[in-house]
Protein backbone atom coordinates (compact mmCIF):
# COMPACT_ATOMS: atom_id res chain seq x y z
CA UNK A 1 0.00 0.00 0.00
CA UNK A 2 1.42 3.37 -1.03
CA UNK A 3 0.34 6.55 0.76
CA UNK A 4 0.86 10.10 -0.46
CA UNK A 5 0.62 13.41 1.36
CA UNK A 6 -2.51 15.45 0.64
CA UNK A 7 -1.33 18.87 -0.50
CA UNK A 8 0.46 20.71 2.28
CA UNK A 9 -1.66 19.12 5.03
CA UNK A 10 0.79 16.45 6.11
CA UNK A 11 -2.09 13.97 6.01
CA UNK A 12 -1.52 10.70 4.17
CA UNK A 13 -4.06 9.11 1.81
CA UNK A 14 -3.77 5.97 -0.35
CA UNK A 15 -2.25 6.56 -3.78
CA UNK A 16 -5.18 4.66 -5.28
CA UNK A 17 -8.60 5.40 -3.83
CA UNK A 18 -12.06 4.14 -4.71
CA UNK A 19 -14.04 6.20 -7.21
CA UNK A 20 -17.83 6.00 -7.37
CA UNK A 21 -18.72 7.90 -10.56
CA UNK A 22 -21.19 5.86 -12.65
CA UNK A 23 -21.14 3.21 -9.96
CA UNK A 24 -24.34 1.26 -9.48
CA UNK A 25 -26.02 1.35 -6.09
CA UNK A 26 -26.64 -2.33 -5.47
CA UNK A 27 -25.47 -5.06 -3.11
CA UNK A 28 -22.54 -5.97 -5.36
CA UNK A 29 -21.08 -2.46 -5.41
CA UNK A 30 -21.67 -2.07 -1.67
CA UNK A 31 -19.79 -5.33 -1.09
CA UNK A 32 -16.95 -4.06 -3.31
CA UNK A 33 -16.57 -0.84 -1.31
CA UNK A 34 -16.61 -2.76 1.97
CA UNK A 35 -14.01 -5.15 0.59
CA UNK A 36 -11.78 -2.24 -0.35
CA UNK A 37 -12.00 -0.87 3.17
CA UNK A 38 -11.16 -4.31 4.57
CA UNK A 39 -8.07 -4.38 2.32
CA UNK A 40 -6.92 -1.10 3.86
CA UNK A 41 -7.99 1.38 1.18
CA UNK A 42 -9.59 4.07 3.33
CA UNK A 43 -10.03 6.72 0.59
CA UNK A 44 -13.44 6.99 -1.12
CA UNK A 45 -14.49 9.70 -3.55
CA UNK A 46 -18.12 10.57 -4.29
CA UNK A 47 -20.28 13.60 -5.20
CA UNK A 48 -23.79 14.85 -4.64
CA UNK A 49 -24.53 14.50 -8.37
CA UNK A 50 -23.36 10.85 -8.53
CA UNK A 51 -26.16 9.54 -6.37
CA UNK A 52 -23.64 7.36 -4.51
CA UNK A 53 -23.34 9.26 -1.24
CA UNK A 54 -25.90 6.99 0.51
CA UNK A 55 -23.98 3.94 -0.76
CA UNK A 56 -20.72 5.34 0.61
CA UNK A 57 -22.48 6.14 3.89
CA UNK A 58 -23.64 2.56 4.18
CA UNK A 59 -20.15 1.22 3.38
CA UNK A 60 -18.42 3.35 6.03
CA UNK A 61 -21.06 2.93 8.74
CA UNK A 62 -19.41 1.92 12.01
CA UNK A 63 -15.89 2.42 10.63
CA UNK A 64 -13.33 4.95 11.81
CA UNK A 65 -10.50 6.49 9.83
CA UNK A 66 -12.13 6.52 6.41
CA UNK A 67 -11.16 9.54 4.29
CA UNK A 68 -14.30 10.67 2.46
CA UNK A 69 -14.13 13.11 -0.44
CA UNK A 70 -17.30 14.55 -1.94
CA UNK A 71 -18.17 17.31 -4.38
CA UNK A 72 -20.69 20.12 -4.64
CA UNK A 73 -22.42 20.67 -7.99
CA UNK A 74 -22.00 24.12 -9.64
CA UNK A 75 -25.75 24.84 -9.47
CA UNK A 76 -25.23 25.20 -5.71
CA UNK A 77 -22.35 27.68 -5.75
CA UNK A 78 -24.16 30.69 -4.28
CA UNK A 79 -23.43 31.18 -0.57
CA UNK A 80 -26.63 29.81 0.95
CA UNK A 81 -26.80 26.89 -1.48
CA UNK A 82 -23.25 25.83 -0.59
CA UNK A 83 -24.26 25.53 3.05
CA UNK A 84 -27.48 23.65 2.24
CA UNK A 85 -25.73 21.29 -0.18
CA UNK A 86 -23.09 20.40 2.39
CA UNK A 87 -25.73 19.65 5.03
CA UNK A 88 -27.55 17.43 2.54
CA UNK A 89 -24.34 15.55 1.69
CA UNK A 90 -23.51 15.06 5.37
CA UNK A 91 -26.98 13.60 5.91
CA UNK A 92 -26.70 11.22 2.94
CA UNK A 93 -23.22 10.13 4.03
CA UNK A 94 -24.25 9.74 7.65
CA UNK A 95 -21.18 11.61 8.92
CA UNK A 96 -20.58 14.83 10.84
CA UNK A 97 -17.66 16.03 8.71
CA UNK A 98 -16.52 15.57 5.10
CA UNK A 99 -12.75 15.17 4.87
CA UNK A 100 -12.35 16.77 1.44
CA UNK A 101 -15.13 18.94 -0.02
CA UNK A 102 -14.56 19.86 -3.66
CA UNK A 103 -16.10 22.28 -6.15
CA UNK A 104 -17.14 19.91 -8.92
CA UNK A 105 -16.60 22.29 -11.86
CA UNK A 106 -15.93 26.00 -12.29
CA UNK A 107 -19.11 28.05 -12.72
CA UNK A 108 -18.58 31.51 -14.17
CA UNK A 109 -22.19 32.53 -13.51
CA UNK A 110 -21.55 32.76 -9.74
CA UNK A 111 -18.71 34.92 -8.32
CA UNK A 112 -15.98 32.61 -7.08
CA UNK A 113 -15.48 34.91 -4.06
CA UNK A 114 -18.98 34.07 -2.85
CA UNK A 115 -18.46 30.33 -3.23
CA UNK A 116 -15.08 30.26 -1.50
CA UNK A 117 -16.39 32.37 1.38
CA UNK A 118 -19.04 29.73 2.00
CA UNK A 119 -16.45 26.95 1.81
CA UNK A 120 -14.33 28.63 4.48
CA UNK A 121 -17.43 29.06 6.62
CA UNK A 122 -18.09 25.32 6.40
CA UNK A 123 -14.49 24.64 7.36
CA UNK A 124 -14.72 26.98 10.35
CA UNK A 125 -17.90 25.22 11.49
CA UNK A 126 -16.12 21.85 11.33
CA UNK A 127 -18.40 20.43 8.64
CA UNK A 128 -15.51 19.99 6.20
CA UNK A 129 -11.80 19.49 6.89
CA UNK A 130 -10.12 20.33 3.59
CA UNK A 131 -11.11 22.32 0.49
CA UNK A 132 -10.53 20.99 -3.00
CA UNK A 133 -11.59 21.72 -6.57
CA UNK A 134 -12.26 19.61 -9.64
CA UNK A 135 -11.86 20.32 -13.35
CA UNK A 136 -10.13 23.68 -12.69
CA UNK A 137 -7.31 24.86 -14.93
CA UNK A 138 -4.30 26.70 -13.47
CA UNK A 139 -5.84 30.17 -13.81
CA UNK A 140 -9.16 29.08 -12.29
CA UNK A 141 -7.32 27.41 -9.42
CA UNK A 142 -5.28 30.52 -8.69
CA UNK A 143 -8.37 32.73 -8.73
CA UNK A 144 -10.17 30.43 -6.30
CA UNK A 145 -7.16 30.24 -3.98
CA UNK A 146 -6.84 34.03 -3.95
CA UNK A 147 -10.38 34.25 -2.53
CA UNK A 148 -9.50 32.24 0.59
CA UNK A 149 -8.40 34.22 3.62
CA UNK A 150 -6.89 31.49 5.78
CA UNK A 151 -7.18 28.17 3.92
CA UNK A 152 -5.36 26.31 1.16
CA UNK A 153 -6.95 24.44 -1.71
CA UNK A 154 -5.26 21.09 -1.23
CA UNK A 155 -6.26 19.23 -4.40
CA UNK A 156 -7.55 19.41 -7.95
CA UNK A 157 -9.47 16.45 -9.36
CA UNK A 158 -9.20 16.15 -13.14
CA UNK A 159 -9.33 13.50 -15.83
CA UNK A 160 -5.89 12.04 -16.37
CA UNK A 161 -4.71 8.75 -17.79
CA UNK A 162 -2.12 7.27 -20.09
CA UNK A 163 -4.46 8.04 -23.00
CA UNK A 164 -5.82 11.40 -21.77
CA UNK A 165 -2.86 13.58 -20.85
CA UNK A 166 -4.32 17.08 -20.97
CA UNK A 167 -2.98 17.99 -17.46
CA UNK A 168 0.53 17.66 -18.91
CA UNK A 169 -0.20 19.71 -22.02
CA UNK A 170 -1.86 22.60 -20.15
CA UNK A 171 0.78 22.80 -17.42
CA UNK A 172 -1.45 21.64 -14.58
CA UNK A 173 0.84 18.78 -13.53
CA UNK A 174 3.86 21.07 -13.27
CA UNK A 175 1.82 23.67 -11.37
CA UNK A 176 0.55 21.09 -8.86
CA UNK A 177 4.01 19.70 -8.31
CA UNK A 178 5.54 23.15 -7.84
CA UNK A 179 2.81 24.33 -5.45
CA UNK A 180 2.52 21.03 -3.55
CA UNK A 181 -1.07 20.37 -4.59
CA UNK A 182 -2.43 16.86 -4.96
CA UNK A 183 -3.79 15.99 -8.39
CA UNK A 184 -6.58 13.41 -8.07
CA UNK A 185 -6.84 11.55 -11.37
CA UNK A 186 -10.34 10.42 -12.25
CA UNK A 187 -11.10 8.07 -15.18
CA UNK A 188 -7.56 6.61 -15.03
CA UNK A 189 -8.60 4.16 -17.76
CA UNK A 190 -10.15 6.88 -19.96
CA UNK A 191 -13.69 5.90 -18.90
CA UNK A 192 -12.97 2.45 -20.34
CA UNK A 193 -11.51 3.80 -23.59
CA UNK A 194 -8.18 2.15 -22.78
CA UNK A 195 -9.83 -1.25 -23.23
CA UNK A 196 -11.40 -0.39 -26.59
CA UNK A 197 -10.42 -2.84 -29.34
CA UNK A 198 -8.84 0.06 -31.26
CA UNK A 199 -6.22 0.19 -28.53
CA UNK A 200 -5.55 -3.52 -28.40
CA UNK A 201 -1.90 -3.10 -29.36
CA UNK A 202 -1.28 -0.53 -26.62
CA UNK A 203 -3.04 -2.74 -24.07
CA UNK A 204 -0.98 -5.74 -25.10
CA UNK A 205 2.25 -3.80 -24.79
CA UNK A 206 1.28 -2.44 -21.37
CA UNK A 207 0.52 -6.01 -20.30
CA UNK A 208 3.89 -7.17 -21.60
CA UNK A 209 5.73 -4.53 -19.58
CA UNK A 210 3.78 -5.28 -16.43
CA UNK A 211 3.91 -9.06 -16.77
CA UNK A 212 7.53 -9.04 -15.58
CA UNK A 213 6.19 -7.92 -12.19
CA UNK A 214 2.97 -9.89 -12.20
CA UNK A 215 0.89 -6.91 -13.33
CA UNK A 216 -2.07 -6.69 -15.67
CA UNK A 217 -2.32 -3.95 -18.30
CA UNK A 218 -4.74 -2.04 -16.05
CA UNK A 219 -2.33 -2.21 -13.13
CA UNK A 220 0.50 -0.98 -15.36
CA UNK A 221 -1.62 2.03 -16.35
CA UNK A 222 -2.33 2.80 -12.69
CA UNK A 223 1.30 2.45 -11.62
CA UNK A 224 2.32 4.78 -14.47
CA UNK A 225 -0.03 7.39 -12.97
CA UNK A 226 0.93 7.14 -9.33
CA UNK A 227 4.64 7.19 -10.16
CA UNK A 228 4.07 10.89 -10.86
CA UNK A 229 4.77 12.91 -7.73
CA UNK A 230 1.56 14.93 -7.25
CA UNK A 231 -0.85 12.24 -8.47
CA UNK A 232 -3.27 9.87 -6.77
CA UNK A 233 -5.86 7.91 -8.78
CA UNK A 234 -9.49 7.01 -8.13
CA UNK A 235 -10.52 4.20 -10.50
CA UNK A 236 -14.07 2.93 -10.37
CA UNK A 237 -14.49 -0.71 -9.43
CA UNK A 238 -17.96 -2.20 -9.28
CA UNK A 239 -16.81 -5.72 -8.35
CA UNK A 240 -14.63 -7.03 -5.54
CA UNK A 241 -12.29 -8.63 -8.10
CA UNK A 242 -11.55 -5.41 -9.99
CA UNK A 243 -11.28 -3.39 -6.80
CA UNK A 244 -8.78 -5.84 -5.33
CA UNK A 245 -6.79 -5.67 -8.58
CA UNK A 246 -6.68 -1.86 -8.41
CA UNK A 247 -5.58 -1.84 -4.77
CA UNK A 248 -2.93 -4.48 -5.44
CA UNK A 249 -1.32 -2.11 -7.97
CA UNK A 250 -0.06 -0.06 -5.01
CA UNK A 251 2.23 -2.94 -4.15
CA UNK A 252 3.79 -3.02 -7.63
CA UNK A 253 6.84 -1.20 -8.96
CA UNK A 254 8.18 -0.16 -12.34
CA UNK A 255 11.73 0.85 -13.18
CA UNK A 256 12.32 4.35 -14.55
CA UNK A 257 13.25 2.98 -17.96
CA UNK A 258 9.97 1.05 -18.09
CA UNK A 259 7.98 4.14 -17.19
CA UNK A 260 9.83 5.88 -20.03
CA UNK A 261 8.90 3.05 -22.36
CA UNK A 262 5.26 3.50 -21.40
CA UNK A 263 5.55 7.22 -22.10
CA UNK A 264 6.80 6.42 -25.59
CA UNK A 265 3.96 3.97 -26.15
CA UNK A 266 1.46 6.60 -25.09
CA UNK A 267 2.97 9.18 -27.43
CA UNK A 268 3.01 6.66 -30.27
CA UNK A 269 -0.73 6.12 -30.00
CA UNK A 270 -1.56 9.68 -28.94
CA UNK A 271 -3.47 10.78 -32.03
CA UNK A 272 -5.56 7.63 -32.08
CA UNK A 273 -6.30 7.91 -28.37
CA UNK A 274 -6.94 11.60 -28.13
CA UNK A 275 -9.27 12.07 -31.10
CA UNK A 276 -12.37 10.43 -29.60
CA UNK A 277 -11.73 12.05 -26.21
CA UNK A 278 -10.90 15.59 -27.32
CA UNK A 279 -14.56 16.56 -27.60
CA UNK A 280 -14.89 16.29 -23.83
CA UNK A 281 -12.24 18.99 -23.41
CA UNK A 282 -14.14 21.37 -25.68
CA UNK A 283 -17.45 20.73 -23.91
CA UNK A 284 -15.88 21.44 -20.52
CA UNK A 285 -14.66 24.85 -21.65
CA UNK A 286 -18.09 25.80 -22.98
CA UNK A 287 -20.08 24.63 -19.97
CA UNK A 288 -18.20 26.82 -17.52
CA UNK A 289 -19.83 29.89 -19.08
CA UNK A 290 -23.43 28.63 -19.08
CA UNK A 291 -26.28 27.86 -16.68
CA UNK A 292 -26.36 24.25 -17.89
CA UNK A 293 -25.59 23.13 -14.34
CA UNK A 294 -29.01 24.14 -13.03
CA UNK A 295 -31.04 22.10 -15.49
CA UNK A 296 -28.76 19.12 -15.11
CA UNK A 297 -28.93 19.30 -11.32
CA UNK A 298 -32.72 19.48 -11.44
CA UNK A 299 -32.81 16.35 -13.56
CA UNK A 300 -30.19 14.36 -11.65
CA UNK A 301 -31.04 15.43 -8.11
CA UNK A 302 -34.78 15.42 -8.70
CA UNK A 303 -35.47 18.84 -7.27
CA UNK A 304 -36.08 22.42 -8.36
CA UNK A 305 -33.35 25.02 -7.99
CA UNK A 306 -34.21 28.25 -6.21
Amino acid sequence: MIFKTLGRTGEKIPAIGMGTWQLGTNSETLAALKKGLELGDNFIDTAEIYGTEPLVGEAVKGRDGVFIASKIWPAHFDYDSVLKACDASLKRLGVKCIDLYQLHWPNYTVPIEETMSAMEHLQKEGKIRHIGVSNFNVKEFQEAQACLSHSDIVSNQVEYSIIMREPEADGLIDFCKRENITLIAYSPFGSGALFNTKRRQLLDELAAIGSKYGMTAAQSALVWLIKKEPVVAIPKASTEKHLAENIAAMGKRLKSEEVGEMEQLSNKFRKLHHRPLAGRTFVRKVLKHTTFWHGYAEKKLGKKED
